[in-house]
C-alpha cells in the first residue's frame, strides 16, 4: 500500500502527458497492489492446482475490497459527504455481469478453466472500455 502511494503522483503524471483516461491510473494502482497474490495464482495454475490459484486471488481481492468499501464509507459519513459509485451505464453492466459470473464461479465450490476464461473476458473487456 505504501508503495502505491509513492507511485500514484509519478503515475498520474504519465497519465497527464500521454492524454491516457483518467480511470488507467486506478487500474494501475491496483494491479500494482493486487499483483504479488496474482503472480502466487498464476504459479498455483500453472501447476494445474486450479482451486488453490482461485482461493489465493480471491482472498487477497476480497480483503483489499472488504477493507477499502468500509473505509471509505465511514470517511463519508464523518464528512458529511455522499458516496457515488460513480459507474456509467456499460461499467455498471459489467459490475452486475462480473457478480454473476463470481456467484457461479465460487458458489459452486469447484473451478474449472471456462470460468477462468470467462472472468478473464470480462477483464479484457473492462480494460478496454477504460479506453472508449
Amino acid at each position: 500500500m505504501l508503495l502505491s502511494k509513492k507511485l500514484a503522483l509519478p503515475i498520474d503524471h504519465g497519465i497527464t502527458v500521454l492524454g491516457a483516461p483518467p480511470a488507467l491510473g486506478g487500474f494501475m494502482v491496483a494491479v500494482l497492489v493486487l499483483s504479488p497474490e496474482g503472480l502466487g495464482a498464476i504459479h498455483a495454475a500453472l501447476a494445474n492446482q486450479l482451486q488453490r490459484a482461485v482461493n489465493i486471488f480471491l482472498g487477497s481481492a476480497l480483503a483489499t475490497i472488504s477493507l477499502t468499501i468500509p473505509a471509505v464509507l465511514v470517511i463519508g459519513l464523518v464528512t458529511g459527504e455522499p458516496v457515488v459509485l460513480g459507474l456509467e451505464p456499460e461499467e455498471a453492466v459489467m459490475l452486475i455481469a462480473t457478480l454473476m459470473v463470481s456467484i457461479v464461479t465460487f458458489g459452486s465450490g469447484r473451478t474449472n478453466v471456462l470460468l477462468g476464461a470467462v472472468h478473464l473476458l470480462l477483464f479484457f473487456t473492462y480494460f478496454m472500455l477504460i479506453f472508449d
